[in-house]
């Protein structure tokens, strides 16, 4: 079991920069692949990035590649995204998730789930 509780959300402008966390409980967070997803208002939920288990493999919705970056800290057991450059479609709530093994950008493939952190860019 693993319980992950997501930080970092706030409101900026478009142009600038946010740091999400996602920390997890639990001694085993090296066996866990993760992954951060996003919904905005009245819309799905849809795959941002995802780390391997030992922050060897990332990979990155294409509307955000070379803006935002996927990291994580095993010893710290939790996992970052950086985003910069931010625009205002990037507006949603965003979820960290885990599931244990390989890296994967379908969300049914993750079994555990935080609260969401709000991020909010004004134009």
């Amino acid at each position: 079991q693993v319980q992950l509780v997501e930080s970092g959300g706030g409101l900026v402008q478009a142009g600038g920069s946010l740091r999400l966390s996602c920390a997890a409980s639990g001694r085993t967070f090296s066996s866990y692949a993760m992954g951060w997803f996003r919904q905005a208002s009245g819309k799905e939920r849809l795959f941002v990035a995802a780390i391997s288990r030992y922050g060897a493999s990332t990979y990155y919705q294409d509307s955000v590649k070379g803006r935002f970056t996927i990291s994580r800290d095993n010893a710290k057991n939790t996992v970052y995204l950086q985003m910069n450059s931010l625009k205002p479609e990037d507006t949603a709530v965003y979820y960290c998730a885990a599931r244990r093994g390989v890296a994967e950008q379908a969300q049914y493939e993750y079994n555990y789930w935080g609260q969401g952190t709000q991020v909010t860019v004004s134009s």
